[in-house]
């Protein structure tokens, strides 16, 4: 969820603004794909430790997230003063960590009657379809329409956080959430996060040049997982809820 100060902060930087970077989203497209690429096989290392080492699973998991949060902080503040040669491996390590810290949910995915393997093809199916229609739609609003929908996307997205790490306090404390209000937390955040890889196409070329690439893909890779994730749980809420 790391992309709501990002998300707010090209808005900013957008407002106002004709297209600065006509060629970033290009630029960008083939350091998404290879972080996502990093990802899976964090993924599937995350996979493997848990089946294989489970007491080890909830302390790397711990370190791991620490661990990306520090790199998303130094890595795009490298990437923003344009040495992306430094920030290049920060990121890659960055999206290892990720899938790491991703293969709790895709752990308990694969385990769950009626998702499986079936329900991560479709989460990741669903992204490729938030990346058509994000390209088809955001490329093509106009100044008012882009900025009208950036501004909703971001103030959803951050409702969208306060509610996540509510639900995470509350677990903590052995409060969890009831299905049908996890449906709908989780409906929410596919909702926005679809918004978001509509926005994206809109607000990232007034927002960065074209050699400031890095940062438009982070920015790109963090809507494509939360959205992932959000399809997942989506996918864990309803199934869940009809074995209840």
């Amino acid at each position: 969820m790391s992309n709501s100060s990002n998300f707010r902060q090209a808005l900013r930087e957008a407002k106002g603004k004709y297209v600065l970077g006509p060629n970033v989203i290009p630029n960008a497209l083939p350091y998404l794909g290879g972080g996502l690429v990093l990802t899976a096989i964090g993924t599937y290392g995350g996979l493997g430790v848990i089946q294989s080492a489970p007491n080890l699973a909830m302390p790397s998991f711990i370190a791991a997230i620490v661990g990306q949060l520090v790199l998303y902080f130094v890595a795009s503040g490298v990437a923003a003063r344009g040495n992306n040669s430094t920030a290049l491996p920060l990121l890659a390590i960055y999206s290892l960590l990720s899938g790491y810290t991703l293969s709790g949910i895709v752990y308990v995915a694969l385990g769950t009657s009626g998702v499986g393997l079936m329900g991560i093809g479709i989460a990741a199916l669903g992204c490729g379809v938030a990346f058509v229609l994000g390209r088809n739609i955001g490329s093509n609003l106009s100044e008012e329409d882009g900025l009208a929908l950036s501004k909703t996307i971001s103030i959803g997205i951050l409702a969208l956080v306060v509610v996540v790490i509510l639900q995470l306090v509350l677990g903590f404390f052995g409060v969890f959430t009831p299905s049908w209000l996890e449906i709908a937390i989780s409906g929410l955040g596919v909702l926005l996060f679809t918004g978001s890889a509509v926005v994206d196409f809109y607000i990232l070329p007034r927002s960065y040049r074209d050699d400031q690439y890095l940062l438009a893909a982070l920015s790109m890779y963090l809507t494509y997982i939360n959205l992932f994730v959000f399809i997942l749980r989506l996918l864990i809420a309803i199934n869940g809820s009809s074995r209840d």
